[in-house]
């Protein structure tokens, strides 16, 4: 058992702290609720308006260098999850993003802010759009507080690759939390 210990120690001390006083918001919907239509995806047989929620978070612990957001599923099949959205090196001074943040061609990132490819592909936001007649996914958005200005990451890295990146350059987290589902 002992050595089962010691070999855990460094996941559990790369792990990102939970900041009491860190947390986030968005107007879309509140932490449980559902996912408006005008934030699901536009296609792959989903008929929502696919515009990034606004976003607003506060609290973040001292040493914040950058600020990234993600939004995760991971309801979806396969068990390895889906990324709709990663956004990167938002500057420390940036506590919100307004609605179509993340839409193709909006123009509405803080300047230096890098977006990651989703996992449908493109880089920028793709909506929730699960399987039809599968029970309501969860989809966390998480704000991270990052300890370093930049992540050694270029513009439309993989969902996975800002996931693991983040993993190991982030101080706290803020997450909140939508449901959505599909009729057959």
């Amino acid at each position: 058992m002992r050595a089962r210990l010691v070999g855990l120690a460094p996941l559990i001390l790369a792990a990102p702290a939970f900041a009491g006083g860190f947390t986030v918001t968005s107007p879309a919907f509140p932490d449980g609720g559902t996912v408006p239509s005008a934030q699901i995806f536009d296609q792959d047989g989903c008929t929502g308006a696919n515009q990034s929620p606004a976003l607003a978070w506060s609290g973040e612990p001292a040493g914040t260098k950058s600020f990234a957001v993600t939004m995760f599923d991971p309801d979806a099949p396969g068990g390895k999850g889906w990324w709709h959205w990663t956004v990167f090196d938002i500057p420390p001074s940036v506590h919100s993003l307004p609605a179509g943040a993340g839409d193709e061609g909006a123009d509405l990132l803080p300047p230096g802010a890098k977006e990651g490819r989703s996992d449908f592909g493109p880089a920028g936001y793709c909506g929730p759009c699960p399987p039809a007649g599968a029970s309501p996914h969860r989809y966390e958005i998480t704000v991270y507080s990052v300890k370093v200005a930049k992540l050694p990451l270029d513009a439309g890295a993989t969902g996975a690759s800002v996931g693991s990146a983040l993993r190991f350059n982030t101080l706290a987290t803020a997450e909140i939390m939508g449901r959505y589902g599909r009729p057959q």
